[in-house]
């Protein structure tokens, strides 16, 4: 196998481990894909991919462990992530089996349809090789994907890479991020629980914050997460703002009023988001702040990794729009 030549210095990275893949979008909303359809793309993807390009474009170390085929799609995502900032020396590159995709259909209520080519893809590949080791050895932070959960072969190359960054004091955070499409898959859940054990901050979406308890309901899924030793939980949801959570009580933020083209990818970068301005010392109110401009920024732009920017463009769409205030601290 070859890998990805280096990209930047991996020395206190925040790194991330699955999928890459392109997305390929219908121009027309309807139900799936029984028909020929007028398509837009490729475009970058992959949510751990989404993420860590984030990281990179607030000029924080990032790297990423991951496998692309020897073809247009791979080259096209790793060179994007070199290009904005991305340590990609661990992205190897395998002859044998072809770039992920997802084709994407969006339906007249808003939800979308996927047609996914990643379990058999380059991305089922993804190990823990030298280059990997070496890059782990450099990170600070550890970012999972639920999604990235999908064979054997990554889920333990995920295992040993938050196994490792914990050993040497780094720390972990896990989005579950799970498609419908994904949840088919046996291993799953019992990945997503290790996950969720291995983790600081845990970063589901809306629903998926009850899905690995045993609790039916919100507060006591929290109670339950945070006594298994997880720092902090924060709840993304969408145009219901942002939710915060740790032993100390609970903080609220309210969303930035946006028209949305496109919301794929939004959930990586507020994660992405959220996490590099923790890790840079931020409190957890201008934190939020900065993921919920950097996920409502995100939405507004068509193309998963399209809507990722800096800390300027931040502080730009900040001041262009509704400012967001914490609702304030609850029991």
């Amino acid at each position: 196998m070859q890998a990805a030549s280096p990209g930047t210095a991996s020395s206190g990275t925040i790194v991330t481990i699955g999928e890459i893949l392109v997305e390929i979008m219908a121009e027309t909303r309807g139900d799936g894909f029984r028909e020929p359809l007028a398509l837009r793309g490729p475009f970058p993807s992959g949510a751990p991919a989404i993420f860590i390009d984030q990281v990179a474009r607030l000029d924080a170390a990032a790297g990423m462990i991951a496998c692309v085929g020897d073809d247009d799609f791979g080259r096209l995502n790793v060179e994007r992530l070199r290009r904005d900032g991305v340590d990609v020396r661990a992205i190897r590159i395998d002859p044998e089996q072809a770039t992920g995709s997802a084709f994407v259909r969006y339906r007249e209520d808003g939800e979308r349809d996927f047609v996914f080519n990643i379990r058999h893809s380059a991305s089922g590949r993804t190990r823990i090789d030298a280059a990997a080791g070496l890059l782990l050895q450099g990170c600070r932070h550890l970012h999972i994907m639920g999604s990235s959960l999908f064979s054997a072969g990554l889920i333990e190359a995920a295992r040993q890479a938050a196994a490792q960054v914990r050993t040497r004091g780094g720390t972990v955070s896990f989005d579950p991020n799970v498609r419908k499409e994904m949840l088919r898959i046996p291993e799953m859940r019992a990945a997503l629980e290790a996950m969720l054990h291995a983790c600081d901050i845990f970063m589901p979406s809306g629903p998926e914050l009850t899905l690995l308890t045993a609790a039916p309901d919100e507060a006591g899924a929290i109670a339950e997460i945070l006594s298994l030793g997880v720092a902090e939980i924060v709840v993304k949801r969408g145009a219901g703002g942002a939710s915060h959570y740790d032993r100390d009580g609970a903080r609220h933020m309210a969303a930035f009023r946006v028209a949305e083209l496109d919301p794929t990818g939004a959930g990586d970068c507020f994660g992405a988001t959220f996490v590099t301005c923790r890790l840079q010392g931020m409190s957890v109110p201008d934190s939020l702040r900065y993921a919920s401009a950097s996920g409502a920024r995100a939405v507004g732009v068509r193309g998963p990794m399209e809507g990722a920017c800096s800390f300027a463009e931040l502080d730009a769409f900040i001041i262009d729009h509704r400012g967001v205030d914490d609702i304030g601290d609850t029991a």
